[in-house]
């Protein structure tokens, strides 16, 4: 699958630790359903409710799935599950694997995203070849990463499209009423978790992301 700006639009991360147990395929159709315009398989953490072989089966499945609906399923920091999957994409943090070495292993196979949430690896990273956009944030305070960077807040999202030609995903304590300020900054759309996840209405969520 091509990468293309828009699917960052309304781009839904999601784990097994970030739903009811026993509620991660149907919260994750439920978003696929409502128009998600890209998915992130991010099941890891102590919280995580599936062993490795489930944890394999589940994605197999909701790969298929987005496939179906014809958007890019991107597996977040396992290069292995990605390409046991066959997944569209891998997305990896500073701390994960080199970028480098994901380029020259899945580059020519995967989308591949970066997070950045500085001007300095944003420059570092527009001189490497092969990414596809960078996830930048967060842009508030997050209970859904443990390792979440500080705060960039709008003020640093924008800083950060200024420096890159390469489209930015905006990730971290997005709610509604942020999307349309975070579409202001020049960024391709949101990555949420619990915007969606613990969301009760969750069509109507997504079509706030799709119409921002």
């Amino acid at each position: 699958m091509k990468f293309k700006p828009e699917m960052l639009k309304a781009y839904f991360v999601c784990g097994s630790q970030d739903v009811p147990e026993g509620q991660y395929k149907a919260v994750v159709n439920d978003a696929i359903k409502a128009g998600v315009t890209a998915f992130q398989f991010r099941d890891k953490g102590a919280d995580s409710t599936l062993t490795p072989i489930d944890r394999a089966a589940v994605a197999m499945k909701l790969r298929g799935k987005c496939a179906e609906a014809g958007i890019p399923f991107i597996v977040d920091d396992n290069v292995e599950l990605a390409k046991q999957v066959n997944a569209d994409g891998i997305h990896v943090g500073q701390s994960d694997e080199k970028i480098q070495d994901v380029v020259n292993e899945v580059g020519d196979q995967m989308i591949i995203g970066l997070s950045c949430s500085t001007a300095e690896e944003v420059k570092a990273a527009n001189a490497i070849d092969g990414i596809d956009y960078y996830g930048s944030g967060p842009i508030h305070p997050t209970g859904s990463k443990a390792d979440a960077d500080p705060v960039i807040g709008l003020v640093g999202l924008k800083q950060l499209v200024s420096l890159t030609k390469r489209p930015i995903v905006a990730i971290g304590g997005i709610t509604v009423a942020d999307l349309s300020d975070v579409r202001k900054t020049g960024a391709a759309g949101s990555a949420v978790i619990s915007m969606i996840a613990q969301s009760e209405d969750i069509t109507s969520v997504v079509k706030a992301m799709l119409e921002a």
